[in-house]
């Protein structure tokens, strides 16, 4: 499975930014799709989780209420909407892709994208 973030960028704090994760064709492959960071200094973590079939969301506290996960099944696209940014969200972004159901675990996840930085000054 493929997966290829875009829209990352730099952004004034109280600002947005929309991600996205093209995911390839192989739909099959994929029970759920979650968005990630990687902060400076420190591990990475589980933001957001959406569940292709039903289209179940989960959401960290750290960006519950700000930052909202979909998809575009036509698109075989996962969006990560980011609103209100603060300092603390500068970090790589990757989002991940997994098969089996273990969907809210943030470790096992197989597929993953090459991130797509996002900095706010």
């Amino acid at each position: 499975v493929q997966l290829v973030e875009s829209g990352g960028g730099a952004v004034q704090a109280g600002g947005s930014l929309t991600l996205s994760c093209a995911a390839g064709r192989y739909t099959y492959k994929r029970n759920c799709m979650g968005w990630f960071r990687q902060r400076p200094g420190k591990d990475r973590e589980g933001l957001a989780v959406l569940w292709i079939g039903g289209a179940t969301t989960v959401y960290a506290d750290s960006v519950k209420g700000r930052f909202t996960i979909s998809q575009d099944n036509a698109k075989n696209t996962l969006y990560l909407q980011m609103n209100n940014l603060k300092q603390e969200d500068t970090a790589m972004y990757y989002c991940a892709a997994r098969q089996d159901a273990y969907c809210y675990s943030a470790t096992g996840w197989p597929y993953w994208g090459q991130g797509t930085q996002v900095t706010v000054s």
